[in-house]
């Protein structure tokens, strides 16, 4: 529209009645667009709210117990395969190579962790919980199916990607579902669980070795995997995915050099000292290369659009603590914990169904413990619970290292049940802290990052506490044979220290020991005192791990669970709703 303005732009003199009417007009277009234009964008919130709204929920009941189940037989999976694992090599005649049954699992489940976290923040959890599913339910058919050790090595590796893919996907959609109250009382539940499988694991694979066959510890998978699947495909079937617009980019560099470095990490940890000497070319070449693709992981992450671990997310205080303080229990509980069923049956003579049981006051202990914990986290900071968590598996720990040839097995389930109270309060408060911090859309990548990092701890702590065992009983036993009044007595001890391995054989079955019976009851004795030493060793090591742990927890921050209100909620420009993280001042 064109009509004549004086040079500072005001309306035309009213002389000229023709451009006074269409700069009238022009006014008056200009006021109804920009109130269109208003309108418009209030109903597009309207109905983007409405939207939100609207949406039909997600069916919680059956995604919960589809979770259970779920987790339930991942979680057995990793304790009924050593119950069986004699009888399947007397099976498939794979002794020289069964140890790869566990490795070949450990890694492709600890690799995929990392990345599946990642994919369900940019994919929805829903089509990765899938996948994973299948991939599992597929490993464990094809393990029940094996025929030789060979191919029950592959398809374990195979069971392990999915076992891998199940277990922070279901930590994840727990912090999907819930509020971060009511996730506090239901990770207390899920650690139960885990527990819970812990301590029946070794008993249902006892039973069905001894009354149908060994192949049914895998077969059990299949039918509860799919109806576990099914549950989670129908309840999720609402399912919002918070990806980001446009072009998803997925970060295949990161990808490609985070598995390799992760795998031959954990092949350097597992064989190092065993199938290869720590300082040897193959040990240079392994953790060589492990420096040289974390190293180009890191520069790849920091140039990513969208990495597979955000590197900035450790300048949230509570990721970074939290993190450390799951590598460190990792670090110090699972390499300490496996010597001790092995000391309640070589040191303390109890019968091998008993020792398989070793462990069961404990889990009972962690299992109350995680549900108390999570009715503390409603109460109290993230700090309170994990400090305290920390100091009572501190003193676990240092009571397990009092432990004697003198001890009796009552007094080390007391002492178990301390410690796995301890953990109990400490592990399900690290995953509970974590996703309070940050929102829905990095609940998977937030998620993971903290299962991943435990499971590190657990790997490289296996392999230096076992290192610190051999050590001890390669310096213990010398001791007491330079030290040996009786010269043969002396030759005897010398021999049997170096091999460290046969030392647990000879304290089962004494009668592999070929000496006369005035030599053999000293020699056995002055074993059971090393050992019994060693183990000790071992727990004070730990113990070192645990103390540091303590100090980590006390900087976690002052964080805390704060009950949601509708106020807590944020609608973003993209109508995605965003969860704000809540904290209490910094002292």
């Amino acid at each position: 529209m064109h009509f004549t303005r004086n040079k500072k732009g005001a309306a035309p003199k009213d002389g000229d009645s023709r451009d006074a009417c269409q700069f009238k007009r022009y006014k008056e277009n200009r006021k109804t667009a920009r109130t269109n234009s208003k309108n418009h964008e209030r109903s597009a919130f309207i109905r983007r709210m409405h939207m939100e709204t609207t949406q039909k929920p997600l069916n919680t009941k059956l995604i919960l117990a589809g979770l259970i189940i779920g987790m339930f037989f991942s979680a057995l999976e990793q304790t009924i395969v050593g119950t069986a694992m004699p009888t399947i090599i007397a099976d498939l005649n794979g002794f020289s190579i069964f140890a790869w049954v566990t490795t070949a699992y450990l890694i492709t489940s600890t690799t995929v962790v990392p990345i599946v976290g990642k994919l369900s923040d940019l994919y929805g959890r829903r089509k990765l919980y899938l996948l994973g599913n299948i991939i599992f339910i597929l490993g464990s058919a094809l393990c029940g199916t094996a025929n030789s050790m060979e191919e029950l090595i592959i398809y374990r590796g195979l069971q392990g990607i999915g076992g891998g893919m199940i277990m922070p996907l279901s930590q994840t959609i727990i912090g999907d579902i819930f509020t971060a109250e009511q996730r506090a009382k239901w990770q207390g539940v899920f650690g139960a669980i885990y527990g819970l499988s812990s301590v029946i694991g070794p008993f249902i694979g006892g039973l069905m070795v001894d009354h149908i066959s060994w192949h049914w510890i895998f077969l059990i998978n299949v039918p509860f995997g799919i109806i576990s699947t099914a549950m989670i495909v129908i309840g999720m079937k609402n399912e919002t995915i918070r990806a980001a617009k446009g072009k998803v980019n997925i970060d295949y560099f990161g990808i490609f050099t985070l598995i390799p470095a992760v795998v031959l990490l954990l092949l350097g940890l597992t064989f190092g000292g065993d199938k290869f000497e720590w300082q040897s070319s193959t040990s240079y070449l392994l953790f060589g290369g492990v420096f040289v693709l974390l190293a180009l992981f890191i520069f790849i992450e920091k140039r990513a659009v969208e990495p597979i671990l955000n590197l900035s997310l450790f300048k949230n205080r509570v990721f970074a603590t939290t993190n450390i303080l799951g590598f460190l229990l990792g670090l110090g509980m699972f390499g300490a914990i496996m010597f001790v069923p092995m000391y309640m049956q070589g040191i303390l003579g109890v019968s091998p169904t008993k020792a398989g049981s070793t462990m069961t006051p404990m889990m009972i202990a962690l299992i109350t413990a995680s549900i108390i914990g999570g009715r503390l986290l409603l109460k109290l900071r993230f700090r309170t619970v994990l400090t305290a968590g920390m100091v009572i598996t501190a003193v676990g720990f240092f009571l397990m290292s009092t432990m004697g040839v003198d001890s009796n097995e009552y007094t080390a389930y007391a002492y178990m049940v301390v410690l796995g109270f301890g953990m109990g309060l400490v592990m399900p408060t690290l995953m509970i802290a974590v996703q309070n911090e940050f929102p829905k859309s990095q609940l998977g990548e937030v998620t993971s990052a903290s299962t991943f990092f435990r499971s590190i701890g657990g790997t490289i702590g296996i392999t230096i506490l076992n290192a610190v065992m051999n050590h001890s009983l390669t310096d213990k036993i010398g001791e007491a044979a330079s030290g040996a009044s009786n010269p043969i007595l002396g030759k005897a001890l010398e021999e049997i220290g170096k091999k460290t391995d046969a030392m647990f054989g000879i304290l089962i079955n004494p009668d592999l020991l070929p000496l006369p019976a005035e030599l053999k009851t000293p020699v056995i004795e002055t074993i059971k005192d090393v050992w019994s030493s060693s183990f000790s060793s071992v727990f004070l090591t730990g113990l070192i791990f645990i103390a540091i742990g303590i100090v980590v927890a006390l900087s976690v921050g002052n964080s805390r669970i704060v009950r949601e209100t509708p106020v807590d909620s944020e609608v973003q420009e993209n109508g995605e709703e965003q969860v704000t993280t809540k904290k209490l001042a910094t002292e």
